[in-house]
């Protein structure tokens, strides 16, 4: 680039002028751009959800094709950014853009798995299990460490061996409610994903 002449300057420059006129007057390959994303997403099913990586919580348009009905398996094979959404206006981050690749990863986690004090192997067990044990975990370890009342007599209700760290690609509704659950088992160290 050192070695440009005044001659190829002024070609490199001419023809950066002529192709950015042309855009301008209207010889771009926008409308046919989108005739094609139109044609490729016409008989996909939209959906709209969050996505998961990180406490922006920015919003995603899925589309998928297949129908459970019709014994054809669905399957997404297209994610972009929500023009709609408030929080990132269409736009992804680079990993918000590769999340088709998060979703049909061969070692992404499905269901719960359970692995037993001194196992080498994870366990797949179903959604039941998993949530009874930890309800009885929780109920044990707040039965064996809840205090009540401090060294000067005065009502404390908390529980401090455990925490909470909440979602914060969730609604605010859905973090009110998590807050008044976790408040109200007594736990004091609940922290959310944002601060992470």
């Amino acid at each position: 680039m050192t070695d440009l002449t005044r001659r190829q300057f002024l070609k490199v420059t001419g023809a950066t002028l002529v192709g950015s006129s042309l855009g301008l007057l209207g010889f771009s390959p926008a409308p046919a751009l989108a005739e094609v994303r139109e044609f490729k997403l016409s008989r996909a099913t939209e959906t709209r959800n969050t996505c998961p990586y990180c406490s922006v919580a920015c919003g995603v348009l899925m589309y998928g094709l297949g129908d459970r009905a019709k014994n054809a398996q669905a399957s997404i094979f297209h994610i972009e950014g929500d023009p709609d959404h408030p929080v990132n206006r269409g736009t992804l981050c680079p990993k918000g853009a590769a999340l088709i690749d998060f979703i049909h990863s061969d070692s992404r986690l499905k269901y719960p798995e359970y692995r037993a004090p001194g196992s080498d192997r994870w366990e797949r067990i179903g959604w039941d299990d998993a949530l009874n044990r930890i309800a009885k975990l929780m109920k044990q370890d707040r039965d064996a460490n809840f205090v009540a009342k401090n060294a000067q007599g005065q009502t404390v209700n908390r529980w401090l061996t455990t925490g909470m760290l909440a979602a914060s690609a969730s609604s605010n509704e859905v973090g009110y409610l998590t807050h008044k659950v976790a408040r109200s088992l007594g736990l004091l160290a609940f922290d959310n994903q944002a601060r992470v």
